[in-house]
């Protein structure tokens, strides 16, 4: 058995940490993640999907605000951290015997950092993988242990292409861990000049401009749905565009308007979009169909 500390917090992390649990391969004698935060619009307290697995099968669970000066109580052969969300010191990570291993959801050096998901769909990558590396102190800057890819189709969102680099992930971390630690494997330098990186996402970052192509709007709509969604401003009113599509309309640069119960809006270089699911500030979501019915007044 490998023993692990585990560090992670989101949904994808917690679905690798119970793969690792029933491979009969790994002994998790910790899990660290990140403290219980207040979520949605009611602001519950809430325990990450990563607690949640690590209750669930009675693991040691530690949850402190920051890694700053923080003594690992537990010495494993390895430390294993996805998606934690919180930077881990070098002091942290040389805890363990053999180091430390990160599973990145990028193929490595591109789109280092904290959203690679999102990042290739908005910038209309055609593929992507899951980086297994070696850790030091650098943003996903260490040697490469294994990668695996993966092509991007044209209608993937966010959440088809989470889907599909989960289902990748466990079993590249399983593999990539069990031959580093028999040395089975070769960790190769990173390539850092072709290193590009990629930031953490706000709801402003959400926000329309027309003058972009339909495709460049369609493939932010594809990065950043559901979260933090994509909107424009629309009679002094914040509107959220839940589900779009590609057109083939030539619509008034920046004009929502409604055609036979469908909704379009102009994009740059006389492109368009389709708007199939809206949502008004203070109202709950729309079909275009059910959205021009109630408001004719603003179209």
């Amino acid at each position: 058995m490998i023993s692990v500390v585990y560090f992670g917090t989101y949904y994808f992390s917690a679905h690798v940490l119970e793969s690792l649990i029933n491979s009969g391969v790994f002994n998790i004698k910790m899990v660290i993640t990140q403290p219980d935060r207040p979520v949605g619009r009611k602001k519950e307290v809430q325990a990450s999907p990563v607690k949640l697995i690590a209750q669930k099968y009675n693991l040691k669970i530690d949850q402190p605000e920051t890694l700053k000066n923080y003594s690992l109580s537990e010495v494993a052969d390895l430390n294993i951290t996805c998606q934690y969300g919180l930077l881990i010191p070098k002091s942290v990570l040389e805890t363990a015997r053999r180091g430390s291993i990160n599973v990145h959801t990028s193929l490595l050096p591109k789109y280092r950092g904290a959203s690679p998901i999102q990042s290739v769909l908005i910038n209309g990558e055609k593929e992507t993988g899951v980086t297994i590396m070696l850790m030091d102190e650098k943003m996903d800057h260490g040697d490469i242990l294994r990668q695996q890819k993966i092509i991007i189709d044209p209608q993937d969102t966010y959440e088809t292409l989470n889907a599909k680099l989960l289902a990748i992930a466990p079993e590249l971390l399983i593999i990539s861990a069990k031959d580093y630690l028999a040395n089975n494997i070769m960790p190769q330098v990173q390539i850092h000049e072709e290193a590009t990186f990629c930031k953490e996402f706000t709801r402003d970052d959400g926000k329309i401009y027309w003058e972009k192509t339909a495709e460049q709007i369609f493939n932010l709509y594809r990065g950043l749905t559901p979260w933090p969604g994509i909107w424009t401003e629309y009679n002094g009113k914040r509107l959220k565009l839940l589900e779009v599509k590609l057109a083939d309309k030539i619509i008034e640069l920046g004009k929502i308007t409604a055609q036979q119960n469908q909704l379009f809006a102009g994009c740059g270089q006389s492109t368009s979009i389709e708007i199939v699911t809206i949502q008004l500030e203070g109202k709950k979501p729309m079909s275009a169909k059910e959205f021009i019915n109630g408001f004719k007044n603003i179209l």
